[in-house]
């Protein structure tokens, strides 16, 4: 078969979308290795207007352009609507990652099915047959009368559907399945995943519709196709969990229209999904007594205080160099605190090895969680447990000092709200009004805490 005069070969980096007519070793780009391959591709035919579907705009004072609330649509799923910033926007673009059987088809079904009584909805599936999908609702005893699946894996006919049917809200599982006859490259090929994305964002843009995209992921823990996938999109989330735990998080990492790294917390049951409106309840052990090496902190994930169990082990080390394995944490936060510890606490850890755990899975973003990490690590090696009613927190400085986080009475009032009687805190932390049952032990520097202690 003669080759399209249109046609090319380009070798593409299936990481960054970095392309180049000769194949290397190494990305240019990103610095990959072994990630370019070789594609065939077409130049797609010019379109008017951009991702936002803007034809023939012209340039105008931005004071004067008038701005405009955002009109919400609630999910009827409270801990999806808190991720998204609120509800659903019409016209935005959602792309939800996970590993393989994490819940994200289940969690659009669930969410579909819901919406459905109120607006027309569209479930596209391409890894799916129909029959499966309605042997899944039926499993999770979900309403679907209203609403309509399609089997497709082909973007024009896809495009084709939503135009004819208008939906308000289209699910399409998932865009590395959807191909489109301008590209002769396989689907999930990095030209075809962008152009694909593209076009459906262009699509939502004009019609007003909520389109959610189901995107793999890489053995990395990555979004699987081109970097520029995730700056289409309005709002990109993911969905994480730990395979032997029942509990899902679905965390946001970019939202136009709402803020960043907020959390949603859900509870995989044989009835599907159900959501936790108390997560810090499932990140705090029930320890039958005091337990040396346990410490609860409050973190901060977007705009809810969560308290989170901090568990470490302290054990000689047999090697030249010991360990310090962290799950949940930054290792080389660890190393640093660590440090602190030393040159500030008198404790040396240097023949020690330190291993560090956030129950059920959490991760430790922020600084406030730096003095639980401290005293978990000193409860473990010292074997004297921390009181069980205590909550620490506040930032460590590499001077010893110990910093103020923000929101600070958010998170005492979360103390007091489960019961916990003592909280070490911050010096500029300390509430000005007493809390009710709860005493506040308001620290400067670290060598305060620990005679605290």
């Amino acid at each position: 078969m003669a080759r399209n005069k249109d046609a090319r070969v380009l070798y593409r980096c299936t990481e960054c979308g970095h392309a180049q007519p000769k194949w290397g070793g190494q990305c240019p780009g990103c610095g990959g290795w072994n990630t370019l391959v070789e594609s065939l591709e077409e130049r797609a035919p010019a379109r008017h207007g951009g991702y936002a579907g803007a034809a023939g705009g012209e340039v105008v004072p931005l004071s004067t352009v008038e701005a405009q609330d955002v009109r919400r649509v609630l999910s009827g799923m409270e801990e999806l609507d808190r991720v998204l910033g609120g509800g659903l926007v019409p016209g935005s673009a959602v792309l939800l990652g996970g590993d393989p059987g994490i819940g994200k088809s289940t969690l659009l079904l669930q969410t579909v099915a819901a919406l459905s009584g109120s607006l027309s909805t569209l479930y596209i599936t391409g890894e799916e047959s129909v029959q499966q999908v309605s042997l899944r609702a039926k499993r999770l005893e979900l309403g679907v009368e209203r609403v309509y699946a399609l089997a497709e894996t082909s973007l024009e006919r896809i495009v084709a559907t939503a135009q004819e049917r208008k939906p308000q809200v289209l699910v399409v599982d998932s865009i590395q399945t959807v191909y489109t006859e301008l590209m002769q490259s396989a689907p999930g090929s990095v030209a075809q995943v962008r152009e694909c994305a593209a076009q459906l964002v262009r699509l939502v843009k004009q019609t007003g519709t909520v389109v959610f995209l189901v995107g793999h992921v890489t053995k990395e823990g990555a979004l699987a196709g081109p970097r520029v996938l995730e700056h289409m999109v309005d709002t990109v989330l993911y969905f994480e969990g730990d395979p032997g735990s029942r509990f899902r998080v679905v965390r946001a990492f970019k939202n136009r229209f709402g803020a960043v790294n907020e959390l949603g917390v859900f509870a995989m049951t044989e009835g599907g999904l159900k959501e936790v409106k108390n997560p810090s309840a499932i990140f705090l052990s029930r320890h039958d007594g005091e337990t040396p090496g346990s410490v609860v902190t409050v973190t901060r994930e977007g705009s809810r205080p969560m308290l989170v169990e901090v568990q470490s082990l302290v054990d000689e080390s047999q090697l030249a160099a010991p360990r310090r394995v962290t799950l949940g944490m930054e290792q080389n936060r660890l190393a640093m605190l660590l440090a602190v510890l030393h040159r500030h606490g008198g404790v040396p850890m240097g023949n020690q090895d330190v291993f560090i755990n956030l129950v059920g899975g959490v991760r430790l973003t922020e600084t406030a969680g730096d003095l639980a990490v401290v005293f978990s690590v000193l409860s473990s090696y010292r074997d004297k447990p921390v009181p069980r009613d205590w909550v620490l927190f506040g930032e460590l400085g590499l001077t010893g000092e110990v910093r103020p986080v923000p929101n600070g009475d958010e998170r005492l009032k979360e103390v007091s709200k489960h019961g916990f009687k003592t909280a070490l805190v911050p010096h500029k932390n300390a509430p000005r009004v007493a809390i009710p049952g709860l005493e506040v032990i308001a620290v400067k520097t670290l060598r305060e805490a620990l005679e605290a202690f």
